[in-house]
């Protein structure tokens, strides 16, 4: 299985350079985020002639997520347990979620589409949500793999967070003075790693970006961030076979500001043991 990640910017004004991607790289399968559309606006006709069937999940021009798969999209979930909400203005337990989450089992894996909560300022109420929800997310995560630890499980998408030091190179984002980069932000995303999940990217692209702001020269600078990540459990971070970030994808014609990140699974068929045996 070729799984990718990519926070496509509005899927509307991108759609054709999104499928032509997914095509021209055999991905298997493509979680998205930021898709900026209704369910209802969603363009599923172009990846369905390209032969992907597509689960999305959005409620207006803001957030949103969807997976296009080539095989059949299973247990299709839109928030895990204890997924807080948020509305401006509205406080406590009751706010109404956002469509920032998009599960689903495909060829024995579940794989999550998620976009964290950017954070907007330190102190700002969003920011304490990003916090409040990537608790839940690593509740849910250790739960899960609490109950079967040979779960193969990708929690992959744009995280809004930049975890060392190395994954930041915009000198705007600085921390102490900035979302992304803060203490408790890089310590949520270190708790779902110690949950039971890895960055399976990492090892194989030691180095490079995921994302340039489209301001000042960015992208052309390379003063870039690492916040689009895939993370395994132990049973898919086994099944890796190699990763790329592909960067060219920021250049071109209206490009998203975030580019696709990619790993090949080598998963094992769940027929493989009843393959007769060949002497």
């Amino acid at each position: 299985m070729r799984l990718a990640t990519w926070n496509v910017n509005s899927i509307r004004a991108r759609v054709d350079r999104i499928v032509d991607f997914a095509v021209r790289e055999h991905i298997d399968v493509l979680a998205m985020q930021e898709i900026k559309c209704k369910v209802e606006q969603f363009p599923f006709d172009r990846f369905e002639e390209a032969g992907f069937h597509v689960e999305a999940h959005g409620f207006s021009q803001w957030n949103g997520v969807a997976i296009a798969s080539r095989e059949p999209i299973e247990n299709v979930r839109t928030s895990f347990p204890d997924m807080p909400g948020f509305a401006k203005g509205h406080e406590g337990p009751d706010a109404p979620q956002e469509a920032r989450a998009l599960g689903a089992t495909i060829g024995g894996v579940e794989i999550w589409s998620l976009y964290v909560p950017n954070g907007r300022s330190l102190g700002d109420p969003h920011y304490f949500y990003k916090l409040d929800w990537l608790s839940a997310l690593t509740g849910y995560t250790a739960a899960a793999l609490a109950a079967n630890p040979d779960l193969p499980l990708a929690l992959v998408g744009d995280f809004n967070i930049a975890p060392t030091d190395a994954d930041n190179g915009d000198p705007t984002v600085v921390q102490g003075f900035a979302t992304h980069v803060s203490p408790p932000e890089r310590e949520a995303f270190a708790a779902l790693e110690a949950a039971g999940l890895q960055d399976v990217v990492r090892p194989l692209v030691p180095t490079g970006f995921t994302y340039w702001d489209y301001k000042q020269l960015r992208f052309p600078r390379n003063e870039g961030m690492r916040i689009d990540f895939i993370l395994g459990s132990h049973a898919l971070a086994d099944a890796v076979a190699g990763a790329t970030i592909h960067r060219d994808e920021r250049k071109g014609e209206a490009p998203s500001d975030h580019v696709p990140v990619v790993v090949d699974l080598d998963l094992e068929s769940p027929d493989d043991d009843d393959r007769p045996m060949i002497f």
